[in-house]
């Protein structure tokens, strides 16, 4: 029996309106009924899901949220925040300044929003800002106070572009940073113990929920280690070849209620058959 279910948003959960299907709703609620864990877990900060959060009732006692690529794990209920890590100043002048070396917008948050030390504000940041639903706001690098604390920093651009700067990265970056990119336009740095998998197998353990009683759903590079952590990794249809590799087993796509169906089959079925 599954006890955790971990579920991306962009691309999973939601279809490519950005909406929550209302049969994945139903199945989603069906799970709880049955004392399964439903754990958003996503590159957006913490504000970026709440509406989600509230919309399917993950806000109960005993709901657990996890936010920033697995930066940031908290409790739905009471806010309180269990496990966190971020980067610092020092990060943001070093990709700051690596951004300006190879041409490429950046932007990166705090508690409160987003932000960009680029003038000519990219449309990129502008569509984190209004999918996350948090503050945009330009800051230059050298007005951020010293003890800042980041959760995420990204480079952004034309997927093509982007391509050609991921090929440019000093390899020395991986050992600093988790580096992931969670869209064709979107590059993300974390702390280097941060991932989703790491987060996913942090909040099992402490919840005693062992990891082949866990469950992970997916589509893009940020959700492989999860994928690959989890009891059973679902890849969805619309996946990129690396997660479908990785996964135990490929669901239908984001605009088929590919969650709900992965989740029917895998958990809800077995469970009924079960109870006969």
């Amino acid at each position: 029996m599954y006890k955790l279910i971990a579920i991306d948003m962009d691309g999973t959960l939601l279809n490519d309106r950005h909406e929550v299907p209302e049969d994945v709703k139903y199945t989603l609620a069906e799970a709880k009924k049955q004392g399964i864990k439903i754990v958003l877990c996503s590159g957006r900060p913490i504000g970026g899901i709440r509406s989600y959060i509230k919309a399917l009732n993950l806000n109960q006692e005993g709901d657990f949220a996890i936010a920033y690529n697995g930066a940031l794990v908290q409790d739905t209920h009471t806010n309180e925040v269990v496990a966190e890590l971020s980067l610092g100043h020092a990060d943001l002048v070093k990709l700051y300044e690596l951004s300006m070396e190879l041409k490429t917008p950046m932007h990166f948050f705090d508690t409160k929003g987003v932000y960009t030390p680029n003038a000519d504000i990219s449309d990129y940041t502008v569509l984190e800002a209004y999918l996350s639903e948090i503050p945009l706001g330009y800051r230059q690098v050298s007005d951020i106070p010293t003890n800042i604390s980041i959760p995420k920093i990204m480079f952004v651009n034309h997927p093509d572009k982007l391509n050609r700067t991921i090929e440019e990265l000093p390899k020395s970056l991986n050992e600093q940073y988790t580096i992931v990119q969670s869209a064709p336009y979107f590059l993300e740095f974390v702390h280097p113990s941060a991932s989703k998998g790491n987060a996913v197998k942090m909040l099992a353990e402490q919840l005693g929920i062992k990891q082949e009683e866990t469950m992970t759903i997916g589509d893009n590079g940020n959700d492989l280690s999860m994928i690959e952590y989890a009891g059973c990794g679902v890849a969805m249809g619309n996946a990129i070849p690396e997660v479908k590799a990785a996964a135990d087993f490929q669901t239908r796509s984001n605009n088929e209620s590919g969650v709900a169906y992965a989740i029917r089959k895998l958990a809800l079925e077995p469970l009924n058959e079960n109870a006969k």
